[in-house]
């Protein structure tokens, strides 16, 4: 949806997105960074985070694998401009009670989005904190028809958001 809107603003993009549903940070690293040096990109957006949390992944190794990535991001893309953004709250929709305490899972997720904004500006990436608009998301229950993830009404407002953004930082 953010390659359309600047498409359609006249900017040249050429589009990889190899995100998985359902990936935690140990798949991002093992199957889609190695991907990263030979595309070669000049724009990267990383959200990773919620499938740590089904898993019971720990703040502290959560903290460890997003340094992990940032590190080899710039490793592999040195000139290319990484947009961190945080994890929906995904704790109010209907399957997200399947996972748990929905006070707890929301405590989570923030912690989650706060680590991953600070690794971010750690590693000189633009955090672009699109939580608020993915909060109000939730609580208008703008989720897609699995119960779980982001309606396309919602995420066409992230991209909007992000066509914004992510051109003024």
């Amino acid at each position: 949806m953010l390659a359309r809107i600047w498409i359609e603003h006249g900017r040249g993009v050429a589009l990889s997105n190899p995100a998985v549903n359902g990936y935690t940070t140990d798949d991002l690293i093992h199957e889609e960074l190695p991907l990263v040096a030979a595309f070669s990109p000049t724009l990267i957006t990383l959200l990773i985070g919620a499938n740590d949390i089904v898993q019971g992944s720990s703040d502290d190794r959560y903290r460890r694998q997003l340094r992990s990535i940032h590190e080899r991001l710039r490793g592999d893309a040195p000139d290319a401009r990484v947009i961190a953004l945080p994890q929906p709250d995904w704790s109010m929709s209907s399957a997200g009670s399947g996972f748990g305490d929905r006070g707890s899972i929301a405590r989570k997720i923030e912690r989650f989005n706060e680590i991953a904004r600070t690794e971010a500006e750690r590693a000189r990436a633009v955090w672009i904190d699109l939580f608020p608009l993915m909060r109000d998301q939730s609580r208008k229950k703008m989720f897609a028809p699995d119960g779980l993830h982001p309606s396309a009404e919602a995420y066409a407002d992230w991209a909007r958001e992000l066509a914004t953004k992510a051109s003024a930082s």
